[in-house]
């Protein structure tokens, strides 16, 4: 009986502190999608501040899809920040410079995320997406690094679907 109770309690305590803080629409990032990842996963056992503050990194990425701009880009990543995927069997690795380098010479594009996964613990978070840019559909990783009060994404690992 006490393992019954102990469960039920440990399923609301998680539900309740998930990564969307039980609010399942994202209105302030018309970029974002959080529609159901509150119902689909447990997300992470974060606040709404760090929630937030990681959105805010994800919408600058997104944002600056849909403006062709990558100056809005630098303001999610730290300086220092890789990117990776596998082209033709290998693994590849380059300088975010890269990611940069697309959006100017691409423009503006449609991008839409949802996050699909996410786990934070204090200063550090990772973060899986599911995104579409353009016709493009991706499943992206982020890992995020807490500077200051700012979120920065520090690596971003992709696949195409």
């Amino acid at each position: 009986m006490n393992k019954i109770m102990i469960a039920g309690l440990t399923a609301i305590i998680v539900g309740l502190s998930s990564c969307c803080g039980n609010s399942a629409k994202c209105e302030a990032d018309a970029a974002a999608k959080c529609d159901t990842v509150c119902e689909k996963h447990t997300c992470c056992q974060a606040t709404p501040d760090e929630i937030e503050g990681i959105r805010k990194a994800l919408g600058y990425y997104t944002e600056a899809a849909i403006k062709g701009d990558s100056k809005i880009a630098m303001r999610g990543f730290a300086p220092a920040a890789t990117m990776s995927y596998v082209d033709a069997d290998s693994l590849v690795t380059v300088p975010i410079q890269s990611l940069y380098d697309y959006y100017d010479q691409t423009g503006p594009h449609n991008a839409t995320y949802e996050i699909a996964d996410c786990s934070v613990a204090r200063d550090v978070a990772m973060v899986r997406i599911e995104s579409k840019f353009g016709e493009n559909e991706f499943t992206d990783m982020f890992t995020l690094v807490k500077d200051n009060s700012d979120w920065k994404i520090v690596s971003k690992v992709y696949q195409i679907k």
